[in-house]
């Protein structure tokens, strides 16, 4: 019987957050830095639709950009840290992920009643190597997304990691978000609960 990471969190154990901890620490050095032009235009284009995807509503596509087994981080902390020891200000998994995918396609997703409207930059796009596989990258980008909903306008800005998985498909080049960490600038202040997907 395969496990269905939608129905169970099982995954989610201590091995996971180990792994966790792990891959988002101290992964931004200059020996990993690839210079190939093309992996980093791939990986650009790949955070380009997904920025497009939630600007433009289509949540369920958004989802199937991601692993089955996966991890959505905003963290409340400026280094990321240790989930398992501080506050997050989401911590999803794939079962929270279609929760509140689902919540949002329905009409009672009240905090996005009017829905928001949004434009997401992506830019500065780096992509580093690891030690996991050759096929598993770690992303750093850097973010502006603003939200209007019912008169208010809200600025969100910081940068993301993203680690990603390349798949080879008859197509080409194709990618799996693993995990996406978003890394706000002010990480630690009053966010006023955001309502949309950062």
């Amino acid at each position: 019987m395969n496990h269905d990471p939608s129905k169970t969190s099982h995954y989610v154990d201590a091995g996971f957050y180990e792994k966790l901890i792990a891959d988002f620490g101290g992964w931004q050095s200059d020996a990993a830095e690839q210079s190939d032009v093309g992996l980093r235009d791939s990986c650009r284009r790949f955070l380009e639709k997904e920025a497009r995807f939630l600007d433009q509503g289509r949540n369920a596509e958004w989802l199937g950009l991601f692993a089955p087994e996966c991890l959505y981080w905003v963290p409340a902390s400026l280094d990321g840290g240790d989930p398992r020891r501080e506050v997050a200000v989401s911590f999803d998994d794939r079962r929270r992920m279609e929760d509140r995918v689902f919540r949002l396609d329905t009409d009672h997703a009240w905090s996005q009643q009017p829905v928001s409207r949004t434009a997401r930059l992506v830019s500065n796009v780096t992509v580093y190597a690891t030690d996991a596989a050759d096929d598993v990258f770690m992303v750093r980008s850097n973010f502006l997304t603003t939200e209007f909903q019912a008169g208010d306008k809200r600025i969100y800005t910081g940068w993301y990691g993203h680690q990603l998985r390349r798949l080879g498909n008859s197509n080409g080049e194709s990618w799996q978000i693993l995990v996406k960490q978003v890394n706000l600038i002010d990480c630690d202040q009053n966010l006023r609960n955001p309502s949309i997907v950062l």
